[in-house]
């Protein structure tokens, strides 16, 4: 069976906010040619403020992903980097007016359905892997987070979550070749808990959140006047909180959905290994940090063997 590379059909138009930083920024996705990657052009800075899609230029992993290449910085391009994954994109020019790619609707979801109906087109040149030849295990010790990779002839991820929360519990999920990406794991959407938000906005974060683009998971009730100065933060009339420890501002699409959103998240950083991976993935507790640094080691290996 054929597997060559893919790139879009037609042109994307993409407007929002900055999830960090508040700004609006307005977003185009273009086709490109075989073995282009994926590149981001700053159209701010110029014509030719390209930087690539590649966990080389990885800066800053706090509440997103950030690359950086000289004046050129790109900011929290994860869920847009695990649609191209999933979609099986390969090759696209991503044009944006700021730094931070729009957090829409805190999920994958708004490029699946733009993208999807329009299928992609397939392109004159086979596909490369990455193909894991011998096992990496990276623990970070601050934190607990671990991931292991296996050789294996095809892509899976097994990962759990567990953040000591009695509303979360411990999650998990399965990811392969059969797992219908655009409905199992686009929809999932960023997560925080409720006593993090004030510290978030106050070290300048999140100032682009708003309470239709995360689950709020709030541990313990809480007092009203909390509440109160949650909604005033989020410029609504009210928030409350569920019997089954979520802010009532929107309802869960899966029991798991945050292991789900995890695994959308690692989807999006092993993408900056800048080929699609051959290995068997178990990761727990993941986040940016260990995500991209795992990536490191993967294209490491591509930069000193050519591997595929």
């Amino acid at each position: 069976m054929s597997d060559r590379q893919k790139t879009l059909k037609r042109e994307y138009i993409f407007e929002g906010k900055g999830l960090h930083s508040g700004q609006n920024v307005r977003m185009k996705l273009s086709p490109a040619p075989v073995n282009h990657g994926i590149r981001f052009l700053r159209k701010d800075l110029g014509d030719r403020a390209v930087i690539e899609a590649l966990v080389d230029y990885v800066t800053y992993t706090q509440r997103g992903t950030t690359l950086e290449n000289g004046e050129v910085r790109i900011s929290t391009l994860e869920h847009l980097m695990a649609a191209f994954y999933g979609l099986g994109v390969d090759n696209a020019l991503v044009t944006v007016d700021n730094f931070e790619v729009p957090i829409l609707d805190g999920s994958a979801l708004p490029y699946v359905r733009a993208i999807l109906p329009d299928g992609l087109d397939e392109q004159g040149a086979e596909r490369q892997y990455l193909v894991v030849r011998e096992p990496i295990h990276y623990k970070d010790e601050k934190s607990g987070s671990e991931i292991t990779v296996l050789p294996a002839e095809e892509f899976s991820v097994d990962l759990t979550i567990d953040f000591n929360s009695h509303v979360l519990g411990v999650q998990k999920f399965h990811y392969d070749g059969s797992t219908d990406f655009a409905r199992e794991v686009a929809p999932c959407r960023t997560f925080v808990f409720f006593h993090e938000i004030e510290f978030l906005f106050k070290n300048n974060l999140i100032k682009g959140g708003d309470l239709d683009n995360a689950l709020v998971i709030v541990e313990h009730p809480v007092p009203e006047e909390d509440l109160a100065r949650m909604a005033a933060l989020f410029n609504v009339e009210k928030v409350d909180r569920l019997p089954e420890g979520y802010l009532d501002n929107v309802r869960l699409h899966f029991p798991n959905e945050c292991a789900r959103h995890k695994l959308l998240d690692l989807l999006g950083d092993f993408s900056l290994v800048g080929r699609r991976i051959k290995g068997h993935v178990t990761a727990d507790k993941s986040g940016h940090r260990i995500n991209t640094a795992v990536a490191q080691i993967m294209r490491r290996e591509i930069l000193r063997n050519g591997n595929n």
